[in-house]
């Protein structure tokens, strides 16, 4: 049984186990309720929705998610977001610096 956005159960609890923080920027994630922005939010680091694979799906924060929107990943870590917030090639989560790597070798 997948979810709304076709994330196969299997992958989902996968998912959620691995990224506890935000992908991204590291926040906590809270319920939406206390704060829409600090929610978890599903992301497709390569923006290609079929793409539904462990290496691509990922949880950050709504507010990251928001900012990030269609951008490709090299072009929004140098965003004005990301560079006010820190979020660099260095700081994101393993996941993010895998994508990062396999992005480097395709070029």
């Amino acid at each position: 049984m997948a979810n709304n956005w076709n994330i196969p159960s299997w992958l989902e609890r996968e998912v959620r186990s691995r990224d506890k923080t935000c992908v991204y920027c590291g926040t906590a994630f809270t319920s939406p309720k206390v704060s829409k922005k600090t929610a978890s939010s599903w992301e497709h680091i390569i923006n290609e929705e079929t793409i539904v694979t462990r290496e691509n799906i990922a949880l950050c924060c709504c507010g990251c998610n928001a900012s990030k929107g269609q951008k490709e990943l090299f072009v929004w870590l140098q965003s004005k977001y990301c560079v006010e917030r820190g979020i660099t090639e260095e700081s994101v989560a393993p996941i993010i610096k895998k994508a990062i790597a396999v992005g480097r070798h395709k070029n």
